[in-house]
């Protein structure tokens, strides 16, 4: 049985089809993205069930994030302590059983619990696909093969929210866990058949002489999930008004600058910060950390917005950006075979523009804004996205050696997902900062006894009256509505200072791509990462 579904997967020349391994390793790290995502819609549901508070339940966020983002540096040299093969199935199969047990968790407590062995395995996935990718696709087909990998990336947050929601509404928020195991276990039986370990590719071995370094993977644990704790209860915590802020963040400068210091003098760091002395790494590495930052950050902008402000459902929510998916989804095979053709550095400054354009428009969005309005700023947005991810991963690994893209797939993707932290951390921060703002500077334009403030009560009173309140309530009511007005009203211009922002933040990345050197590789040469 086996050897006959390896034949249909076979090329002529008995290779594997590269495309069919694409698709494997794809499947699961697309499941391992949408759960970044999918359980923020959720969590009232879980609080109830479980019979915990919706503060606590937020611990269900972030104890996934903590442990992925903890991993996720380490992946490059889990793959050569283990194997690449063998360390990407045991991702998969962790995710995917802890998954299962996610949905079977009986108390907030076990499904936290749950959610940090799932973030365990999920971590190690996005690096060990892209270094997979990397091996099995010539270069001048990388850019078609990462274009898969990007679908898999950029799609999954924004369907995340809306697939959430509808699961949750339809079914049951448990459903929003068990639906990763059917993948998972289709993605490691086709693993083990078709994925295997490139021949040039090192090894560690403890009996080389090889040690287990402790106190880098200790320092940078603490470090990271300091880092992450920060981000996401910040708000929560007013920021650096709290104690336990201040605290947390002493711990992550301190554990950061350790391991950074430590991992610099080992002969066989966890992380590899020396890569970053590659002009075109360090820059693409930043790149994706500011790419990750405004994708995330927008991803629950719109949202919210349109729920908070115009009434939509979580399922029209999800519609309004859905279209946006499917220009990224369209795009991305397109990048894909101009990154053989025509410069990284290019690409990505036209996809920088673009998606700052879409942005500095929403930023002129009102309450009045239309649906059709909505979807067309998103997948403008989501077409610059889209001239993004791949560029900036082709650029990063022009001049890496191969042996290192391992190290290098970890760095780069734990950039990215940090930017995404960070994002989300200071729009949510923003909203709540700028919304005061606003409504301090709104309400001291209203001024009692003037014609038009008196003008705004006497209308809402007679129609709160003609509709059968008395008169007092009537008063009240008009009030309650004016109140009300400013702060639907301030809340829009705070969405708007949110839009502004990150638009800028995209023309701030083009004078950084002018550091790159030229990454395109000629047609036919060898694979250089």
């Amino acid at each position: 049985m086996r050897n006959r579904i390896l034949a249909r997967l076979r090329m002529p020349d008995g290779s594997i089809n590269p495309w069919v391994i694409a698709v494997t390793v794809t499947m699961a790290t697309f499941m391992e993205v949408l759960d970044t995502s999918i359980a923020n819609v959720a969590l009232r549901h879980i609080a109830g069930s479980l019979s915990a508070g919706v503060d606590e339940s937020t611990w269900v966020l972030t104890s996934y994030l903590v442990s992925n983002a903890v991993v996720l540096p380490l992946s490059g040299w889990f793959s050569s302590l283990i194997g690449r093969k063998r360390f990407y199935m045991s991702c998969v199969a962790i995710f995917t059983v802890s998954s299962f047990l996610c949905g079977l968790a009986p108390s907030l407590g076990m499904l936290v619990f749950f959610r940090i062995l799932q973030g365990v395995g999920g971590g190690g996935l996005q690096p060990s696909e892209q270094a997979i990718l990397s091996d099995t696709f010539p270069p001048e087909k990388k850019g078609m093969a990462f274009a898969v990998y990007g679908i898999a990336v950029v799609v999954a947050p924004t369907l995340g929210p809306w697939l959430g929601g509808w699961i949750t509404d339809n079914f049951s928020w448990r459903w929003i866990f068990y639906i990763n195991v059917p993948v998972g276990v289709v993605s490691l039986l086709l693993t083990s058949l078709i994925v295997s370990d490139p021949p040039y590719m090192k090894r560690l071995s403890f009996k080389k002489g090889f040690r287990l370094d402790y106190i880098g993977i200790g320092l940078l644990s603490l470090g990271l999930g300091s880092l992450q704790f920060i981000l996401d209860k910040g708000q929560r915590e007013d920021w650096f008004h709290s104690d336990l802020i201040r605290f947390f963040f002493v711990v992550m400068a301190v554990a950061l600058l350790s391991s950074v210091l430590w991992e610099l003098r080992q002969k066989e760091p966890v992380v590899d910060f020396r890569m970053l002395k590659d002009r075109n790494f360090a820059v693409a590495t930043s790149a994706m950390f500011l790419l990750g930052f405004v994708l995330y950050a927008s991803t629950v902008l719109i949202p919210q917005m349109v729920q908070q402000l115009l009434g939509y459902s979580a399922e029209l929510a999800g519609l309004a950006l859905s279209p946006g998916g499917l220009v990224i989804m369209c795009m991305m095979p397109v990048v894909g075979l101009l990154v053989s053709r025509i410069e990284a550095r290019w690409l990505v400054m036209f996809g920088c523009i673009v998606c700052s354009a879409s942005l500095f428009l929403m930023s002129g969005w009102n309450l009045d804004v239309s649906f059709g309005m909505v979807v067309r700023g998103r997948m403008m947005q989501s077409m610059g996205m889209a001239f993004l991810f791949i560029p900036i991963n082709v650029a990063a690994f022009s001049f890496i050696a191969r042996d290192r893209t391992n190290m290098g797939t970890g760095i780069i993707n734990l950039a990215r997902n940090i930017g995404a932290s960070v994002g989300v951390a200071t729009v949510t921060t923003m909203l709540e900062r700028r919304a005061q703002v606003h409504n301090v500077q709104l309400n001291s334009h209203i001024v009692a006894g003037s014609p038009a403030y008196e003008n705004m009560i006497a209308g809402s009173q007679a129609h709160f009256l003609a509709v059968g309140a008395d008169p007092v309530q009537a008063v009240q009511q008009a009030h309650g509505l004016l109140y009300w007005m400013v702060q639907r009203q301030a809340a829009m211009m705070a969405f708007v200072d949110n839009f502004w922002l990150l638009g800028l933040i995209f023309l701030l990345m083009i004078p950084l791509l002018f550091l790159m050197k030229k990454s395109l590789p000629p047609k036919g040469s060898l694979a250089v990462h």
